[in-house]
């Protein structure tokens, strides 16, 4: 009887701390490292007008920047390469899984 009541009371306790490390977790600001970094807006025509200076098809890549900019508030520094510096933005594909951001 007296193991059944350790048990119980142990269960209880367990379900307690367990909801509030829940309640904790919910109240705290979800709020990723990207964000608190990029919070002003930056100026998407300008950055990919450098980024796409030495694109053969300057039209298209500008146009392919500024929509990942958009989304990603971030344009890697350079004219091509170092896309991991953002990670949103290296991160997006299209349909057929390339790269969509130059």
């Amino acid at each position: 009887m007296a193991l059944s009541k350790l048990l119980a009371a142990s269960l209880i306790v367990s379900f307690l701390l367990l909801h509030l490390g829940e309640a904790y977790e919910s109240e705290a600001p979800q709020q990723t490292i990207e964000d608190s970094v990029n919070n002003k807006k930056i100026d998407c025509s300008g950055a990919c007008s450098v980024r796409c200076s030495k694109a053969s098809r300057q039209r298209m890549c500008k146009r392919a920047c500024g929509t990942c900019c958009q989304r990603c508030n971030c344009v890697p520094p350079g004219t091509s390469g170092n896309q991991k510096l953002c990670p949103c933005y290296y991160n997006q594909t299209t349909h057929g899984g390339r790269r969509k951001c130059p």
